[in-house]
């Protein structure tokens, strides 16, 4: 894995059923302690389906001098010990690129595009077929830039994970590569 190339930390955390809301507090603490951090891109949480308490959070930074360095900053360290008795259960994993929206194995590269295209061919007709007359009008690296930043959150964030989820057998029909842990719970 290089060391320049941006890196994701993804955290699965199965919340106590009865402490949704302080884990939610809790963890808009610990993202704006994380956007203070040097190197820090951004950062999400995907809502697990009904009846499941295992959410997934996404810390995203420039570099793995950048993450380790948030990662033992006195700080998260104090933030991870107060929401221990928020939660059943954490994974914590570190992956680079592409790989990381699929979890501890990432598929052969194929399917990581055949399934972003199936995930992008939609949302991409949704948006054209709702806002495209209105971005008709704007000169094309204005139009290009205003869709690309509306709908690279919501592929993100919502459907390139939903669709990892829905897809993960056929996905993972492939020997799993592994990932390596930054620090479990």
């Amino acid at each position: 894995m290089s060391h320049s190339a941006p890196l994701n930390l993804l955290v699965s955390r199965r919340i106590k059923p009865d402490r949704h809301d302080d884990f939610h507090r809790w963890i808009r603490r610990g993202e704006a302690l994380a956007s203070a951090a040097p190197g820090y891109l951004g950062s999400g949480l995907l809502k697990p389906p009904d009846g499941d308490d295992n959410w997934q959070i996404l810390f995203r930074f420039s570099d793995q001098a950048s993450l380790d360095a948030w990662a033992a900053s006195p700080d998260r360290l104090q933030w991870l010990a107060e929401g221990e008795p928020l939660l059943q259960h954490s994974r914590v994993h570190c992956a680079q690129g592409v790989d990381s929206w699929f979890g501890a194995g990432a598929p052969p590269r194929w399917k990581q595009a055949v399934m972003i295209w199936l995930v992008f061919f939609p949302v991409s007709l949704c948006f054209t077929l709702l806002l495209g007359d209105s971005l008709a009008r704007l000169p094309i690296p204005l139009r290009v830039l205003c869709s690309t930043l509306m709908m690279t959150p919501v592929m993100v964030f919502f459907f390139i994970p939903l669709s990892s989820r829905l897809l993960r057998r056929w996905l993972q029909a492939a020997p799993a590569r592994p990932v390596i842990p930054l620090r479990s719970h």
